[in-house]
């Protein structure tokens, strides 16, 4: 394979004649114009069988001259850029064999140019016409209306741009994934409507319902408060219609990434003139993740390369304040304990940890396996914790470690949280190789948590390697009758999402990926810790309080 270099040696012609000192610069005042401007460019892959490229589109520019400072490229296709060595390397996407006029300018100080222009034939044979068609339509003329899929959670989330702690965190929204349905902070950009129209060659954007909003990752680059919406006097290129240019995608996500298990579409899509999708990040070119006729999930690269942001659209307008229903695909129930049979909990699908020692949080109990801290009686398992009477506490933490294990499917717990200051229930999920490989790294789900302090909301976390203990991915839910009725507690978990409900309501969403630790068997734990890391400060009158549980059920 051999490249063909195009060589032009340009000598400009000025309307303007300049008085020097020096015979071979022009010079006017403080300004010096760049002479002998020259370039090569290189289609990569030509050879004798394509004498146009091999269809990548890839271009290398290079350019030279004298008195320049910076230079310029305007490369006939819509698109220029900036490089001051001179060397650039562009890509053409417009399917087929197309001539481009390239201008190339050399700039001088003070900014004056001396350019050439000529022209380049480059073939490109990308095309993603499916793409076309779920974005636009299928028939020249038609268009489709987008609108924020604010009815799901996660439908705004951040990740890394390309930063990989171990599980493909670059290709998901490993920093930020807590968002839920109807947001309250994004309802102002819940009005955003996203038009693509269909033309004989491609399609064109227009936003027409604003307005624009700006997160408080990017606020300070226009000097305004983040985490806000703005109209177009802030950001000036929100409305217009706008050509969009689709193109193979580059980004190490898409290139080498999944999402929810399956790879990236591969085709981008850049909206000219700084458009956006009302997410506003200085950016314009979207990694298409998936697309379907009424479902858009992208990825954009914030400018300055630190935030990559997903967003997920949809062509069914949702109605404001109605939630979709989450549907789960685990509907047999797999296991259950109804905990119907009075006296100790069944040993053949409980067993307890046992001790003292703060276990790893700094908690106060002593945990037991005496009926007086875990009996089923009244159709109920009740963990009690008590004060021992000299100055200690008692309490239970039962798992199925050894006796039922699992990997995906919906748990369903139903219970009754302790109210006394300083307790601090849990049910959760932990991977049945914690003792070969040690945590976090055999990973941990927590379906429902309660601070000591707080009795009024629960959370939900989860911990795995480079995301643990403070830095684990969380989320919280308004529960004010956590204490004084029962409520189902679940996880839905699939090889490509881990959802966390309250009632039937989603308030945690994370992917899973097939690299993460969530792809193994995990067992279960029900406990109630005392003070600690989320019991904190214990009420000094505290005598004895009951996390009840009516069941647990696990479906598949």
């Amino acid at each position: 394979m051999k490249n063909i270099k195009y060589y032009i040696g340009i000598f400009l012609v000025l309307g303007l004649v300049f008085t020097s000192c020096q015979e071979d610069e022009a010079i006017l005042g403080d300004f010096t114009l760049p002479s002998n401007v020259a370039s090569t460019s290189e289609i990569v892959g030509v050879d004798t069988d394509n004498p146009y490229g091999d269809g990548s589109g890839f271009v290398n520019f290079t350019a030279t001259a004298d008195n320049e400072i910076s230079y310029r490229y305007d490369f006939g296709d819509g698109k220029s850029a900036i490089a001051p060595t001179g060397e650039y390397t562009h890509r053409y996407t417009t399917e087929g064999i197309n001539t481009y006029a390239v201008v190339v300018s050399a700039i001088g100080s003070g900014g004056i140019l001396s350019s050439t222009t000529y022209n380049i034939t480059v073939y490109s044979s990308f095309k993603d016409e499916e793409a076309l068609d779920f974005m636009a339509g299928t028939v020249v003329g038609s268009n489709k209306t987008w609108y924020w899929a604010a009815n799901i959670p996660l439908h705004v989330g951040l990740g890394p741009v390309e930063d990989d702690y171990g599980n493909g965190e670059f290709a998901y929204e490993a920093w930020w994934n807590a968002i839920q349905a109807w947001d309250e902070e994004k309802s102002c950009m819940y009005t955003n409507e996203f038009v693509f129209t269909r033309l004989e060659e491609g399609v064109t954007f227009e936003q027409t319902v604003g307005p624009a909003f700006i997160p408080g990752t990017y606020s300070d680059v226009l000097g305004v408060d983040g985490d806000m919406c703005y109209d177009e006097t802030v950001v000036t290129t929100m409305f217009g219609v706008k050509d969009v240019t689709l193109l193979p995608s580059s980004s190490k996500a898409a290139l080498e990434g999944t999402y929810n298990d399956e790879a990236y579409r591969s085709t981008s899509f850049e909206i000219a003139d700084g458009g956006f999708m009302g997410w506003y990040v200085g950016a314009s070119t979207y990694d298409i993740i998936s697309v379907t006729d009424d479902t858009l999930i992208v990825r954009i690269i914030q400018a300055g390369n630190g935030f990559a942001w997903y967003h997920k659209f949809t062509s069914v307008k949702p109605v404001e304040g109605v939630v979709a229903e989450f549907e789960s695909e685990f509907n047999t129930l797999f296991w259950s304990d109804e905990f119907d049979i009075a006296g100790a909990p069944d040993a053949l699908s409980w067993t307890y940890d046992l001790g003292a020692g703060g276990w790893g949080n700094g908690e106060s109990q002593n945990y037991t396996n005496n009926l007086e801290n875990a009996i089923v009686e009244d159709g109920s398992l009740k963990i009690t914790a008590k004060a021992d009477g000299v100055g200690g506490y008692t309490s239970a933490r039962l798992k199925s470690q050894g006796l039922f294990d699992f990997k995906y499917g919906r748990v369903e717990v139903r219970a009754k949280l302790p109210a006394a200051q300083g307790t601090w229930p849990a049910i959760w999920l932990l991977g049945s190789n914690i003792e070969d490989v040690n945590w976090p790294a055999c990973g941990e789900i927590d379906v429902m948590e309660q601070t000591g302090w707080d009795k009024t909301i629960t959370s939900a976390a989860l911990h795995f390697p480079g995301n643990s203990g403070g830095d684990a991915p969380t989320n919280s839910i308004d529960n004010e009758t956590s204490t004084t009725e029962f409520h189902n507690y679940v996880v839905d978990w699939t090889a490509d999402e881990i959802n966390i409900l309250v009632d039937d309501e989603v308030f945690f969403t994370q992917a899973n990926s097939s690299d993460s630790v969530f792809n193994l068997d995990f067992f279960l734990i029900l406990n109630v810790a005392m003070g600690g890391t989320l019991g904190g400060d214990i009420d000094p009158a505290f005598t004895e309080d009951t996390m009840e549980i009516d069941y647990v059920r696990v479906y598949q």
